[in-house]
């Protein structure tokens, strides 16, 4: 008996395998692109005004802290990474908001480390006047031009920006807008809720991270991390301008662009595909300001005559601060050898609308993948089996549960003619 229950059990077992088998097949192998090779930049920005004689973390002051962690992160910097320091706040005494406003210089060049030369600029820092953080970053935006690096800004500050009407949240969108792949992270030194909220929406604008900050370990931590991660391999975004219309699109091949969108309305690519191949694409849209809820994209694929192919869209309702979709379209095998490469035209629409009192420019940030790959014929390829459609996995669960049906039946059958004959 129990041996007749253990081959039952081996039976489903082996059709279950072969069931996954049919329905999943070995071997695939996700498309990869390859990551930059350039050398990663990273520029600390280091708030140097007045308020960092604050004697609040850990007993010391906040630009000890700040010196400490400089020196610790200097330590363990990655030999590959190119790293520069500036400043703000650190060399004008005086009350003059106009000279106080232009208060920024870079420290320590963005380039090969050397630790010594750095911590020796770093020693020489005492805390002196203005907040400038929006002239501050777009200066720093200028130090990491050029190259096809990871670009990265850490900005460490303990207070709001003291030179308005420059917003730095709208200084982090113009620098995001300019589509050079530059992320902006930022750290609070025991900041208050208006300081948190600004810090906050700098590193929104740019992808980056906001990071609270009350001891010092956590200070040294932190930017650790932030500059470990700048040596990661990444995929670095191409900048692409997007058109109004179809007929006046830019020709995109497989990458991954950036592009901006204004509010409620679209943007159109093109992507050349031949016969035998599949385009892949997908869009995120991202709410970098407040806006009013119930939103949507759309992504579609049309001919150059305006037929649509096909399409994905999504949804959100003020609760998600990226929205995504994307889309698959195979090209089949054609006979004819005369067969010409069709000029796909992507179109991206958004529905987001501006809460009131929010600047509607510049565009929101718009992230577009396109691939282009060889048409699924090969085993390997799980599309190859027609899942996206439904009918081949539909096909093989039937089969699969006809198969266990009839086994099943004739073991019961056995079962029932052994126990007779005893």
């Amino acid at each position: 008996m129990i041996r007749r229950h253990r081959l039952a059990t081996g039976v489903c077992a082996l059709l279950a395998a072969l069931g996954a088998g049919i329905a999943f097949p070995g071997g695939a192998v996700a498309d990869e692109t390859e990551p930059q090779t350039a050398a990663p930049k990273v520029e600390l920005v280091l708030d140097v005004s007045g308020s960092m004689r604050a004697r609040d973390i850990d007993g010391g002051t906040r630009m000890a802290a700040a010196k400490q962690a400089f020196n610790e992160v200097l330590d363990a910097t990655p030999k590959e990474v190119e790293l520069g320091i500036r400043t703000l706040g650190a060399n004008y005494r005086g009350n003059d908001r106009k000279t106080g406003c232009k208060d920024t210089a870079q420290l320590y060049p963005v380039g090969p480390l050397d630790r010594t030369d750095a911590k020796t600029a770093v020693a020489t820092l005492s805390p002196t006047g203005w907040t400038p953080i929006g002239p501050a970053l777009l200066k720093a935006a200028d130090d990491l031009q050029g190259g096809e690096g990871t670009r990265r800004i850490v900005l460490i500050s303990d207070g709001e920006d003291t030179c308005q009407p420059l917003d730095p949240c709208e200084v982090a969108r113009e620098i995001a807008a300019k589509g050079i792949g530059l992320t902006i992270d930022t750290l609070g030194l025991v900041p208050d809720a208006k300081t948190r909220d600004q810090l906050s929406c700098i590193a929104d604008a740019t992808g980056g991270t906001y990071t609270s900050i009350q001891h010092k370990e956590e200070l040294s931590d932190r930017v650790g991390q932030l500059v470990d991660r700048a040596a990661d391999p990444v995929v670095t975004p191409v900048a692409a301008s997007g058109a109004d219309s179809c007929s006046a699109a830019p020709t995109l091949k497989s990458g991954l662009f950036t592009d901006r969108e204004e509010f409620g309305r679209q943007r159109w690519y093109k992507v050349d595909v031949r016969p035998g191949q599949e385009l892949r694409a997908s869009v995120s849209v991202a709410d970098d300001r407040a806006v009013s809820p119930d939103y949507g994209v759309l992504l579609r694929a049309v001919t150059a005559s305006g037929r649509e192919i096909v399409r994905g869209e999504a949804a959100g309702t003020g609760r998600t601060d990226v929205v995504s979709t994307g889309l698959r379209y195979p090209k089949p095998e054609s006979d004819d050898d005369t067969a010409t490469t069709e000029s796909v035209c992507l179109q991206v629409t958004n529905s987001f609308s501006a809460a009131p009192g929010v600047k509607t420019t510049p565009g929101l940030p718009l992230e577009l993948t396109v691939d282009v790959v060889d048409g699924p014929s090969a085993a390997h390829d799980v599309a190859a089996f027609g899942l996206g459609r439904g009918w081949w996995l539909l096909g093989a669960l039937v089969l699969t549960g006809f198969v266990a049906g009839l086994l099943w039946g004739w073991l019961s059958r056995w079962r029932v003619a052994v126990w007779r004959t005893n």
